[in-house]
């Protein structure tokens, strides 16, 4: 009584299929894809932004128990 039989798990594709329909099933994977295409390259992206300023930027280590 607590899972899903055979039955419910048809009947809930076919609702589905009957909302969306078949040819925009595909269309909104492309598009979850194409997200995470798009993630995985800004993330990539920032990688190589962060890289790149800590190789040209110059830091300066400041001692504590020093007096001015």
């Amino acid at each position: 009584m607590g899972s899903f039989s055979i039955w419910h798990w048809l009947i809930v594709l076919v609702v589905v299929l009957l909302l969306f329909g078949r040819g925009k099933i595909p269309e909104l994977m492309g598009d979850v894809a194409k997200g995470i295409k798009n993630f995985k390259k800004g993330m990539t992206d920032e990688d190589a932004a962060s890289a790149d300023k800590t190789i040209d930027g110059k830091t300066v280590e400041h001692k504590s128990d020093e007096v001015r």
